[in-house]
């Protein structure tokens, strides 16, 4: 069975920055073609794909949103995926989910999207 679990959440203030880690078990990561990323969902709001990685060319996309202050990676011989957050909003706040899709990254540009697999997300709050 697939696993995906998220860490790395908390509560900061705006400017702050935080890495949130996603563990992947349960597949063969090497295997896998697709895309690997994050999506976001705050109460009220549609779930938002902020950032993805495609295991077939290795190119990455990052939501207008979070471009230039987010940034996406990943280590295959650990089967992690990582998302660097600087520069932190009040408007980020919300529950952090990592996602392995096989229809690759074009999945989150689309607003709304469901993603294949998905683990327990992590609750990212910026306040001051």
């Amino acid at each position: 069975q697939w696993r995906l679990v998220e860490s790395g959440g908390g509560l900061v203030q705006p400017g702050a920055s935080l890495r949130l880690s996603c563990a992947a078990s349960g597949f063969n990561w090497d295997s896998f073609t697709g895309g690997l990323g994050w999506f976001r969902q705050a109460p009220g709001k549609e779930r938002e794909g902020i950032s993805c990685t495609s295991t077939a060319n290795g190119r990455t996309y990052s939501a207008d949103s979070v471009k230039g202050r987010f940034t996406i990676s990943r280590d295959n011989a650990k089967s992690m995926v990582y998302l660097q957050m600087n520069s932190l909003k009040a408007e980020d706040t919300a529950a952090y989910y990592c996602a392995a899709d096989a229809r690759g990254c074009s999945v989150w540009s689309d607003p709304g999207a469901e993603y294949h697999f998905w683990g327990q997300g992590t609750q990212v709050t910026v306040s001051s």
